[in-house]
C-alpha cells in the first residue's frame, strides 16, 4: 500500500544529506512552524530554511587510515571532541569512504599509518592512487590537516602521511595544520595535535556559519563498549602448547603456539591480530648496562614510577629495534670521532641503523652513561602484533599463533627478535602472556559464503589462512577455496601440512599451488605461481573471487600484485593502466585485501 507523503519532493531529496546537527535544529524549527501554518506554505517555507540551511553548516570530514587500529582510535577520538564542541563531522574510515569524494569536500583531517616501505595502508591505497594519478582532481576548496602515525626504526618514517599531505598541497589544497608526525609512543603528540587542531576548527567554524553554530547543541558519539582486557590492559592468557612446526634442516624455527582466553570475554574474527606484551631478554640487559658501566640497581623514574635501570630495561624499554634517534642521541654522549662522521652521512647513518642492533653499536662504540642518560635514549616498550591462526568456531575459547623466530649473527655475536624469542625460549608451557585483540576489519573473508576465495601467503603469512579455512569449514561455505604458499624447502617448511591434506581430502581446499624456493636450482616463488595458473586465476575472478595475500610487504607483496596486474592484464586484453583500474575496483569491492608486513 502507498502512503501520500505530506512533504513537497525538494525536502525528501534533501534529508538524507542532512548531519545529525541539521536534522535536530530542523526537528526544533518545524515543530515552532506547525501551528497554524497552512501545510503547502509551510513546506515551501521548510524547503526554503533547509536549502539555506544545508548551505550554510560547516562541517568536516575525519578520514583514518589504519593497518593495526591505532589510527583509528585517534580518528574517532578528534571526531568525537569535534562533534562534542558543536561541529558536524562525517567520521569515515577510508575502507569505507569512496576516493573520488575528495573532490567535493571543503574540509578535511586525515589520521594515517603507514606499512612497509613507507607506503599507506591497505585501506587507504585507492585513495593515495587517485591522488598521485593522471585523474587526480583539482583540490582548491579543499582546507586539510595531517597527522601522520609512524615508527622511526624504519627509514621512511611516517611516509604514508607525508606523502598525502604533500599531495593535497600539490593539488591546489590549503593546509589547516601543518603536518604532524607520531612514533610508536604516539599518545601525547595525537592528544596535543587533537586540542590544536579542535581549537582551529572551532574558529573556522564561528566564521563559516555563526548563526547555525549558535544554534549548535553539543552532542556526543556513540562510544562503543570496550571489553575489560585490551592494549592498556591485557589478558594473561595461559600459554597451552608451544611446538616447533618447522623440520630440524630447517634454517626457520616456526612455533605453532596455544593460548587458553578462558575468563576473558575476548572475541575475535577470522582476520583478526593478536597483541603480545613481552619482557626483554634478561642477557641483554645484563649486556647492555655492563657495556654503559650502570650498576643494575641504580634508581630510574619511568612513567613516574621509581624503580631499578634493570626492571626497566626488561618490561618497560625498546632494546631490539634500533632507530636514528638513539644513534644520534648517543653518539651526542659518546664523544666518538667515528660515529659523528657515521651521523653525519644520512645515507651511512641509515645504514648502521637497519644493519646493527642497539647493543651493538654499543660495542662497537663504547662509552660510558649515566642511567638517566641510557633511559632517555630509548624509546617505550611496544607491544608485537600477530595474524591470528586460528578460527573461534574450530578452537572455542582459546587463540592461536604462528611465529616465526628471529635469530641471528652479528660480527659473531648470537642476536634475536625479542617478542618472539620471549614466546619460544622464555615462556614455560602453563605460564602466563599479556594478550588483547588488535581487530582487522580490512582482512575479512566475504559475507557471501558462495563466493571463491584465493590465499596466497608466504612463511608465516599462511597462519590468516589456517584460520580463514576452518571458519569456512565452520560455515559449511560453498565458496571454494585455493591456496597458493611459498617456503624454502618442502620437507622441513611445509607448515601445517597434515592440515592442508586433510582440507583437501575433505573437500574444502579446491585447489592448492606450492612454491618451495629453495627445492630446484631455479628458484620457485609464489609470484610464479600466480603466472603459471593465469588462466584460472582470472576464471576465478570473474566468478567473483576474493582474493588475499599475507606476508612481507616489501618484497613479496609487491611481486605478488605485480604478477597479479601481468594476469589481469593478459587475460582481460587490458592496457597497464586498464590493469591497475581493474585492480582498484576489487580494492574498492573488498576483493583485494592485504594483511602485510
Amino acid at each position: 500500500m502507498q502512503h501520500n507523503n505530506p512533504l513537497p519532493t525538494e525536502i525528501l531529496n534533501l534529508l538524507p544529506t542532512l548531519t545529525p546537527l541539521q536534522l535536530a535544529w530542523l526537528s526544533g524549527y518545524a515543530w515552532s512552524q506547525a501551528s497554524g501554518v497552512e501545510q503547502q506554505v509551510a513546506g515551501q517555507h521548510l524547503a526554503a530554511n533547509l536549502t539555506a540551511l544545508s548551505a550554510e553548516t560547516f562541517s568536516i570530514t575525519v578520514l583514518s587510515g589504519s593497518q593495526t587500529g591505532n589510527a583509528k582510535s585517534v580518528a574517532d577520538k578528534v571526531a568525537t571532541e569535534l562533534t562534542e564542541a558543536g561541529i558536524a563531522v562525517k567520521r569515515i574510515a577510508l575502507k569505507d569512504y569512496k576516493a573520488k569524494t575528495i573532490a567535493d569536500e571543503k574540509y578535511l583531517l586525515l589520521v594515517t599509518s603507514t606499512q612497509g616501505e613507507g607506503e599507506p595502508p591497505e585501506e587507504g591505497v585507492v585513495l593515495h592512487k587517485l591522488l598521485n594519478g593522471k585523474k587526480a582532481p583539482k583540490l582548491t576548496e579543499l582546507q586539510f590537516a595531517v597527522l601522520g602515525l609512524g615508527d622511526s626504526s624504519y627509514p621512511n618514517f611516517c611516509q604514508a602521511g607525508k606523502d598525502f599531505d604533500q599531495r593535497f598541497a600539490e593539488l591546489g589544497a590549503t593546509r589547516l595544520f601543518e603536518r604532524v608526525d607520531a612514533d610508536l609512543d604516539y599518545s601525547a603528540t595525537a592528544e596535543q595535535w587533537i586540542r590544536d587542531i579542535v581549537a582551529i576548527v572551532k574558529e573556522k567554524a564561528t566564521q563559516a556559519s555563526p548563526v547555525v553554530q549558535s544554534i549548535a547543541t553539543a552532542t556526543t558519539a556513540p562510544v562503543a563498549k570496550e571489553s575489560q582486557y585490551n592494549k592498556a590492559n591485557p589478558f594473561p592468557a595461559t600459554l597451552i602448547t608451544n611446538q616447533k612446526i618447522t623440520g630440524r634442516q630447517s634454517d626457520k624455527d616456526v612455533r605453532h603456539l596455544e593460548f587458553d582466553l578462558a575468563g576473558s570475554d575476548l572475541h575475535y574474527q577470522a582476520g583478526d591480530a593478536l597483541g603480545v606484551w613481552f619482557d626483554n631478554d634478561p642477557k641483554l640487559v645484563d649486556e647492555i648496562l655492563s657495556l654503559v658501566q650502570i650498576a643494575p640497581i641504580t634508581e630510574v623514574t619511568i612513567e613516574g614510577k621509581a624503580q631499578t635501570i634493570s626492571t626497566a630495561l626488561l618490561s618497560h624499554l625498546e632494546l631490539t629495534q634500533n632507530t636514528p634517534a638513539f644513534v644520534k642521541g648517543y653518539a651526542a654522549l659518546a664523544h666518538n670521532e667515528q660515529l659523528n662522521d657515521l651521523v653525519a652521512d644520512n645515507q651511512a647513518l641509515q645504514e648502521l641503523v637497519q644493519r646493527t642492533p642497539i647493543v651493538d653499536v654499543l660495542h662497537k662504540f663504547p662509552a660510558k652513561l649515566t642511567a638517566e642518560q641510557l633511559v632517555s635514549l630509548l624509546r617505550p616498550l611496544t607491544p608485537r602484533l600477530y595474524s591470528i591462526s586460528s578460527s573461534p568456531a574450530e578452537v572455542g575459547e582459546e587463540v592461536h599463533l604462528t611465529v616465526g623466530v628471529v635469530r641471528f649473527e652479528h660480527e659473531g655475536r648470537a642476536r634475536s627478535g625479542a617478542a618472539s624469542s620471549f614466546l619460544a625460549d622464555r615462556v614455560e608451557e602453563d605460564g602466563a602472556v599479556r594478550v588483547f585483540v588488535e581487530h582487522n576489519d580490512n582482512f575479512r573473508l566475504p559475507n557471501d559464503k558462495t563466493k571463491p576465495i584465493i590465499m596466497v601467503g608466504s612463511g608465516t603469512g599462511v597462519a590468516p589462512f589456517r584460520a580463514f579455512m576452518q571458519q569456512r569449514v565452520a560455515d559449511e561455505a560453498s565458496g571454494k577455496n585455493w591456496l597458493i604458499f611459498g617456503n624454502p624447502h618442502f620437507a622441513s617448511d611445509f607448515l601445517y601440512q597434515t592440515e592442508w591434506q586433510q582440507f583437501a581430502k575433505e573437500g574444502f581446499l579446491h585447489k592448492y599451488d606450492f612454491a618451495w624456493s629453495r627445492d630446484q636450482e631455479k628458484k620457485i616463488y609464489v609470484q610464479d605461481k600466480i603466472r603459471e595458473n593465469s588462466a584460472a586465476l582470472w576464471q576465478w575472478l570473474q566468478e567473483g573471487a576474493y582474493f588475499y595475500v599475507c606476508g612481507d610487504a616489501s618484497k613479496m607483496a609487491k611481486d605478488v600484485e605485480q604478477a597479479l596486474l601481468e594476469v589481469i592484464a593478459k587475460e582481460g586484453n587490458l592496457s597497464p593502466d586498464e590493469a591497475e583500474d581493474y585492480l582498484n575496483e576489487l580494492r574498492e569491492e573488498k576483493r583485494y585485501q592485504r594483511d602485510v608486513y
